[in-house]
């Protein structure tokens, strides 16, 4: 069944249910790319009717991470190398734009409270990163990235930071967890890139977050040349 571990949902809210368990399964590589599967499928193992299933698949379509297959049901969207680099560029010239011209006005914007929290979730990225952990780094990197950028205060750039992130990680989880040991070779910058934006130190940021996406794509590009290679 293309949905291993999964357990039945409550009924309320039951699109945005099914649309983040499938997501989380997808991030995680439990649902590789190119799985094909029908509606009645994802129903069937959840127990629930068509309806919220089809509108949970075309939510995750929407977001790039599934493919519409014609008479088929739905498919893993597929990444390429090419995919994950310009992803990675993208991702680098907005977030360097955002903290370059908007930490002055983050920092009046801040509460004592979206600090802490985003403090809180560095700590726990940072810490998964490098104990090796790739199950509980994904959600701490995903939801440490959502709070920092969220201070900026823009819906859009915040949403589009988000899918490129999610989608990066779809690419290079298979790649990641071909790697027996990963302690040591994660970024694990988190609480040093929170420190520079929290005191006002826009260069810094900028140097945090560029280290940090060719660290990403430089480990990346070199686990995908030995997978070739064996």
């Amino acid at each position: 069944m293309p949905v291993p571990g999964t357990s039945p949902v409550k009924r309320n809210t039951l699109r945005q249910q099914i649309a983040e368990a499938l997501c989380d399964e997808v991030l995680a590589g439990r649902l590789p790319a190119g799985l094909q599967f029908t509606v009645k499928e994802i129903a069937d193992q959840y127990g629930v009717s068509a309806t919220p299933v089809r509108e949970a698949l075309l939510d995750l379509c929407s977001q790039g991470l599934l493919d519409v297959e014609e008479h088929r049901g739905f498919k893993v969207h597929e990444y390429t190398i090419e995919d994950f680099r310009h992803m990675v560029d993208a991702r680098t010239m907005v977030v360097e734009g955002v903290f370059r011209h908007s930490v002055d006005r983050t920092l009046r914007s801040m509460t004592p409270a979206a600090l802490a929290s985003v403090g809180r979730r560095a700590e726990e990225a940072e810490r998964a990163a490098r104990s090796g952990d790739l199950d509980i780094l994904i959600g701490y990197d995903l939801r440490f990235w959502r709070e920092l950028c969220g201070l900026v205060g823009n819906p859009y750039i915040l949403d589009f930071l988000q899918r490129l992130r999610a989608q990066t990680w779809v690419f290079t989880v298979p790649y990641l967890r071909r790697v027996p040991d990963l302690r040591g070779l994660l970024w694990a910058g988190h609480c040093e890139l929170t420190a520079a934006v929290t005191r006002g130190d826009p260069a810094t940021s900028e140097r945090l977050i560029g280290a940090y996406n060719t660290h990403f794509r430089t480990l990346i590009e070199r686990l995908v040349v030995e997978s070739k290679a064996r």
